[in-house]
Parts: C-alpha cells; structure tokens; sequence
C-alpha cells in the first residue's frame, strides 16, 4: 500500500486515508457522493489513492485513464471488482456480476440480441406499455410519489420485455410485484453489496447468496415460460423468445479457448434477472428527472411537447420506432437529463494483472479497486461549463464533438459498456413520448437542494418531486 502511494504521490495523486466502504458504512451519503469527495477534493491529479479496508483503490480522475480502463487490455480491467459465486447463487451467474471467460462467452451470444432490427420487432411491446402507464397515472394514488409511479411503470417494461405481454394491462403484470422488491433499496441489500465488495473471500467460502430472496421465483417462473414458447408457434419477439433461441443453439462455445457454457433455463432465468436489476430503477431514474428538469423549465417543456405533439400527428395517432428514434429534442433532453444526474453514479473496477495507467505512467498492481466517478466527471466544469444549469444543447453534434471522449459514461463504455442501453433509450423514449402526449409536469421543489438515497452506486432522488397534469389537447 505505501509503494503505491509513493508512486502516485510522485506524480501529483494525493492519498485520502478513510477507507471508503467504511464511510459508505458510516455516513448517510450515497457511494458516488463519497467517491466525488474524493475527484473534487484533488483537482489537477489523474488520480486519488484510497483505502477499501484493507485494499488499495484509485479513483481515476482523467479522460485518458478512463479510456485505459473501459477499453484497454481486457485481461487488467474488465473485472467489475465483485466476486460472487454463480455455482451457488445462480441468479448472480449473470452478464452484470460474470467476469473473465464467461462473461465474454455470454456477451458474445447476447448482443446480437439487440440489434435494431430486434428492437424494431419488440417496439410494439414497448408501446402497449407506454398507452398502459398513461392509463395507469390517470387512475394511481393520489398520494404515490413520482419517482414509485415511474418505478412501477419501468418494472412493469421490462417483464412484459422479458416474458411477454397478457391480455390485461402491463401494469397488471403477476411479475410486478417481485421486480418491484428486487429493486427496492434495503438495509440488508446494501450490507450484502458491502460485504461481496470488501470480503469477497469470505463471502464465497460461506457460500452466502446475494439474491436468494428471488431465486426460486424467478428460476420457475422463466423455466415456465420456456417451456410454454417452445409449444408456441407464433414468435412474440421479446426476451423469452431469444432465450429460447439461444438454447435451440445448443452449447455456448468460444473459438479461442474451447470454453463452454450450456444455456440452462437457470443461465437464462439469472440474465432475465439482470435486465430487471440493471433497467428497472436506472430506467425511473433518467425519466424522473426528465420530468423533473421539465416541470422547472416550462420554455423546454413547451419545446419538447411541441415536438412529441409532431411527431404523432405525422404518424396519425400510432407512433412508430422509426418516429421515436428522430425525435432530436427528447434526445438531447434525455442525454442532459442523464448527464446531470447519471443512474449510475460510480463504475467499480478490479485490477487482474499489474498494468500501467498513461496518464501520470500511475503504476496500479493486481488486486487494487478503481473508482470511476461518473457523476462527477458529468459535473466537471472543465467538460461541462456551468455544470449545474439544466442545457440540452450541450448534445447537439456540435457540442458533443468539441468534448474529450470518456466523459459521458451513463451507459459505462468500452468493452463492459451496457449491453441493453439502446433497448433501454428505445423504452424510455417510448414511455415519455406517450406520457407528455397526455400530460404536463409541475413541482414546487424547483429551488431544493436534491439529496440521494443512500446506495451502492445508484443516484436516486430522496425529496423532490413532482406532479403530471392532464392536458388539454386539440383533436
């Protein structure tokens, strides 16, 4: 640990002597607050030494060190810093907690998935969803929170995405309720979080499972659905349709090295879980505070509803994927939106093999966690000039093009870049379009300081919020 900090000290980094986890433990701030602590503490360096207990850890402040991390040698970084055991918790054998080989077999497998002509075939699920949640706001709680309205509506997506839709509304999915707990942020899932991050050791001789709540739920209820669509004649397109595909494939086997993986109805049940994990609560997030964003900024507001207005006129009341893909102003909204407030406030690395970072020539040896502080990369000033004002056009072509790559990450980058992000774009979009078709958003917390829950690596509103009204259109 001191040789590493000498080195980095020799090149400008500066050492942080809390551990970090034990801040996460010990302080009411979510991780991504306590790791831009550290990126706005030390401005200048490349990056900052810390402490995760007893691990060495950087948070890696520079473009070029990002670069190096997403989309360099894929045998130094691509370890996403957890290690569970996927022989015993079979739900956590999946695309976002796999690493080495297996994650490369499955990536490979599962990104022709999602290609556009995939997303164009699954459209027609995603617009039965976003008529749904319209029907759904006009009848919710009076009482229930903006950020849980939209949470239910992105749980009730991405089951419908993934086992199909029934004849009743989507948001009366029998699938709602788990997403729904899966997602929901506890006190147990944080310290589970914790502990696979600080004592993974420990926690795979234990044989401890991170999702054991679920296991059985979601194991039977995709085993069901396979065993349903292979009767079927007609394809649905959605998710189950795919797995169902990859398992006609037979043996997953890679060129290079012979490895294998059979795409057991368990391997697919753990990445249906994925997407639920990894879309639900990001997916709420990014269209909160686009609603958020909107509601105190009603000349945007006007804009954008002029522009969905548009473009349902031109599709004559029945929007369509290739409509939805040219609106230009939701695009630059949303990409703001996300820029401001990033589901994913962090990105955690592991080192496997002793690499070099260019910038600063920063030494990092095997074993030390890397920190990625998306949100306060996004809130650079030397990136993003007056950083905390709300502008869209920072995301024309112009713009987009005049910044260093790497520092917009909502989707992470490079080689573990999230596979799912155009369906999850596609899905957004598509629940927005068809809320601000039918309604304005208004808040009375235009002026609060926005607080987060406290999380792993989600940035999550804790106390604003803001109401829809119905709008008064002209047929």
């Amino acid at each position: 640990m001191d040789e590493i900090m000498t080195r980095l000290s020799a090149k400008r980094a500066k050492r942080y002597d809390s551990g970090i986890f034990w801040d996460f433990l010990t302080k009411d701030r979510a991780f991504f607050e306590l790791v831009g602590e550290l990126y706005d503490k030390y401005p200048g360096v490349p990056v900052v030494g810390t402490v995760s207990f007893l691990t060495p850890a950087l948070v890696v402040r520079s473009p070029e060190n990002v670069r190096q991390i997403l989309a360099g040698d894929t045998t130094s970084f691509n370890h996403r810093g957890i290690d569970v055991n996927g022989d015993v918790d079979p739900l956590a054998d999946n695309l976002l907690l796999m690493n080495g080989i297996r994650w490369k077999l499955t990536r490979q497998k599962m990104t022709p998935l999602f290609t556009a002509a995939k997303l164009k075939n699954m459209f027609y699920i995603m617009d039965r969803n976003g008529r749904d949640f319209v029907d759904y706001i006009r009848t919710k709680p009076v009482s229930q929170k903006a950020f849980d309205t939209l949470n239910i509506f992105c749980a009730a997506a991405i089951c419908s995405s993934i086992f199909g839709l029934g004849t009743k509304s989507s948001m009366d999915s029998p699938l709602l309720d788990m997403a729904r707990k899966v997602v929901a942020p506890s006190l147990a899932k944080t310290l589970k979080i914790t502990l696979v991050n600080t004592f993974p050791t420990l926690f795979r001789l234990l044989k401890l499972k991170v999702f054991v709540d679920y296991e059985d739920f979601f194991i039977d209820a995709m085993k069901k659905v396979l065993r349903a669509r292979e009767l079927d004649s007609v394809r649905k397109h959605d998710f189950a349709d795919l797995c169902l595909e990859l398992q006609r494939n037979g043996t997953m086997k890679d060129a290079t090295s012979g490895y294998e993986i059979e795409p057991t109805d368990e391997l697919m049940a753990a990445q249906a879980f994925f997407f639920i994990i990894a879309g639900v609560e990001p997916s709420a997030t990014a269209m909160f505070f686009v609603l958020f964003e909107m509601a105190k900024h009603p000349e945007m507001l006007k804009k954008l509803h002029a522009e969905v207005d548009q473009t349902f006129e031109e599709c004559k009341g029945d929007i369509t994927y290739e409509a939805i893909v040219k609106m230009e102003y939701l695009d630059k909204v949303l990409d703001e939106s996300m820029r401001m407030y990033p589901p994913i406030g962090s990105l955690n690395r592991k080192c496997t093999k002793n690499d070099v970072l260019p910038h600063g020539n920063i030494k990092v040896e095997e074993g030390t966690l890397l920190f990625i502080p998306v949100y306060s990369i996004h809130h650079d000033p030397i990136y993003y000039p007056d950083p905390e004002t709300f502008d869209p056009e920072r995301f024309s072509l112009e713009a987009r093009q005049s910044r260093p790559k790497y520092t917009y990450l909502p989707f992470g980058d490079g080689h573990r870049v999230c596979l799912a992000a155009r369906f999850a774009r596609l899905q957004m979009k598509t629940g927005l379009v068809h809320v601000l078709r039918h309604f304005a958003v208004r808040t009375g917390d235009a002026g609060r300081p926005i607080k987060y829950f406290k999380l792993p690596v989600q940035v999550t509103p804790a106390n604003v919020d803001f109401e829809f009204v119905e709008r008064k259109l002209v047929r």
